[in-house]
């Protein structure tokens, strides 16, 4: 054995089989000489477990020298030594799933099978077109927070937006968006800790990732003058064409019956009985229906039933709220926000506080947990308790409104009274 230097792996000639010559100063470190004349500089080492393994550290080249090949021989031993199967690693790195593989493999499970059909729509819309073109190539067991958060600031910042086509005549306008980036880092930690759950990965590297709510879950609309803003806001921006009438008969549907964004957006006419003022949706079509296994009945006012009833009639199967283009969904993003800032409402009141405002009522107008329940389609007691809790604080502020005169007189009672005098008394009197 000889050190191997430049000179020495010129200078060795190739046979009609694969040689090696091996280093005298690193145990392991060796060229390996095809016929071809093809010379590789390789580590040849034995796992903990007593198995020979050699690595190719890489060709000789003019970008790898054999002094190269050395520096990285000396790292290799002893990464050896400290028990490191170098190329279990390698192979480990090669089985490892890419983002894009972790999303195919969520998007094929059971688990995501169970989300209510609109769910998996939108969910798969912002996997595909945000997703994947920000994190897909990574290798999903070594991506970061701060990679995430940079993809977020790019969807947030537009840098996903695209036209793709849906159909033979759809197509979505993609635009990404601060809302649309933070439910993207959403999907993304459900899929990790789908992964985690089923042993493939360790850690989440989206579960630390602050993303802003939709809304606060305590802003509802407080009175029938809000109701009277929200539905008059509504009409104009309806009948000024800035909404269109699906869109607007959507929000007002959301309001008057406390359906959930994802029931409403989703209703197939299959599901609705205008007859006994019913809508009967299956237990893959609402959020609770795949761990109860129960379809979800709401019971219509007939204002909604109205509303319904003036929809363009269509196949069992279409939706009842169409979108413009295409054959999805409608989205109501854009057009609440135009309602909401027309009307008056709170900053901090989303799409969804409709649903909590006729929650809220309710417990007000003293209806039984039972009976909220049956109205929003509740599984847990828990969930219905935040209205009973809201309806209490609210009897509790308004106490005290009722009070605020009396405890002015009450305060006043606490200070020295003026003492009028008898004769003056009598001359009042």
């Amino acid at each position: 054995m000889t050190k191997l230097s430049k000179t020495v792996a010129d200078a060795e000639q190739p046979t009609d089989k694969e040689r090696f010559v091996w280093d005298a100063e690193i145990k392991g470190f060796g060229l390996k000489i095809f016929p071809t004349g093809v010379k590789s500089f390789v580590f040849q080492y034995r796992t903990a477990e007593g198995r020979t393994r050699r690595y190719t550290i890489g060709k000789l080249s003019d970008t790898l020298t054999a002094d190269q090949a050395r520096k990285r021989a000396k790292q290799l031993f002893a990464d050896v030594t400290n028990g490191i199967d170098i190329q279990g690693e390698v192979q480990t790195r090669r089985e490892a799933w890419t983002v894009n593989e972790l999303l195919d493999a969520y998007l094929a499970s059971p688990t995501f099978a169970e989300k209510a059909d609109t769910t998996r729509s939108v969910d798969v819309g912002r996997i595909n077109r945000h997703l994947r073109p920000t994190l897909g190539t990574l290798y999903a067991d070594k991506l970061t927070r701060d990679e995430v958060r940079h993809a977020r600031n790019q969807v947030a910042a537009g840098k996903t937006a695209v036209r793709a086509k849906t159909g033979p005549r759809g197509v979505a306008k993609v635009t990404g968006g601060q809302g649309t980036a933070d439910k993207a880092v959403l999907a993304l930690r459900a899929a990790y800790t789908w992964a985690i759950a089923q042993g493939h990965l360790k850690e989440n590297p989206a579960a630390l990732i602050k993303v802003a709510q939709s809304g606060r879950r305590d802003t509802i609309i407080e009175d029938s003058t809000g109701y009277a803003n929200l539905f008059k806001s509504i009409t104009a921006l309806e009948n000024e064409k800035q909404i269109r009438s699906a869109a607007a008969d959507s929000i007002r549907f959301i309001a008057l019956t406390g359906a959930r964004r994802g029931e409403v957006i989703g209703l197939i006419w299959r599901w609705v009985d205008l007859k006994t003022g019913k809508v009967e949706l299956p237990a893959n079509a609402h959020k609770t229906g795949h761990k109860t296994g129960r379809s979800r009945i709401i019971t219509l006012p007939s204002m909604a039933c109205e509303i319904i009833a003036r929809q363009p009639a269509g196949e069992l199967d279409d939706y009842v709220f169409r979108a413009a283009k295409g054959n999805g969904p409608i989205c109501l993003t854009k057009p609440w926000e135009l309602v909401r800032s027309a009307a008056g409402l709170p900053d901090g009141l989303g799409l969804h506080g409709l649903r909590h405002s006729v929650g809220s009522h309710l417990a007000m107008n003293g209806a039984t947990i039972n009976e909220i329940m049956e109205v929003l389609g509740h599984r847990q007691t828990s969930t219905t308790m935040r209205y009973v809790h809201f309806a209490e604080k609210a009897r509790t502020t308004l106490a005290e409104r009722a009070a605020s005169v009396a405890m002015a007189g009450l305060n006043a009672d606490s200070e020295p009274a003026e003492v009028i005098p008898m004769a003056k008394r009598g001359a009042a009197a």
